[in-house]
């Protein structure tokens, strides 16, 4: 069984796979693993279900990998698997967030993170839990699409362009729904930034 090195692309490991090293499917498995457990958890806000899923993702992705012509980066790709996974498992469940809308500006955010982090005694920290539960929620309670493209953006880092390819939209509605989820988080968590 031959190994891979970290170097080797996404699109090398897919050919070994077509060749028949499967051990190579594993590789990318642990190559994405954590960042598609972050992405799903952030969509269905429960780790079992978000392990559960990302397993699904993978089994999905390995028996569609024939499918997969390299159009779009592999990870694109997987990302979009596992999203409609997500999706798909929320819609079965019946748990569609409702719907409101969403922009901060993100030296607000850094701003107030760095104030509330300089703060470390049983006030701050409270507030610091306070302002993470509130924005938990205010991420929680974005419509489906906001909610699927701040996620990609904010925590899995995604480019404009990158989250264009997976969520099969034009790069100005990416930009306008990332824009409204963050002006909507905004809206819920400013109370809890503005001094007494």
């Amino acid at each position: 069984m031959a190994r891979a090195s970290s170097k080797e692309t996404d699109e090398q490991l897919v050919n070994r796979v077509f060749k028949g090293e499967m051990y190579a499917f594993d590789l990318l498995v642990l190559r994405y693993q954590h960042r598609l457990l972050g992405l799903i958890g952030r969509l269905v806000r429960d780790p079992h279900e978000a392990e559960d899923i990302a397993q699904e993702t993978f089994i999905k992705a390995y028996r569609a990998l024939a499918n997969f012509r390299g159009e779009s980066a592999f990870y694109t790709w997987l990302y979009r698997i596992a999203i409609n996974t997500a999706n798909n498992y929320l819609v079965s469940r019946g748990r569609r967030p409702p719907d409101s809308d969403l922009d901060v500006d993100d030296e607000e955010q850094i701003e107030a993170q760095v104030a509330l982090a300089d703060n470390d005694n049983p006030e701050s920290n409270h507030q610091r839990d306070e302002l993470k539960k509130a924005i938990d929620q205010a991420i929680a309670e974005l419509p489906e699409d906001l909610r699927t493209a701040f996620t990609l953006r904010e925590f899995s880092g995604l480019s404009y362009e990158e989250i264009t390819e997976i969520m099969d939209c034009p790069v100005g509605t990416v930009r306008s729904r990332i824009f409204r989820a963050r002006e909507a988080i905004d809206n819920k968590i400013r109370h809890l930034l503005e001094p007494d």
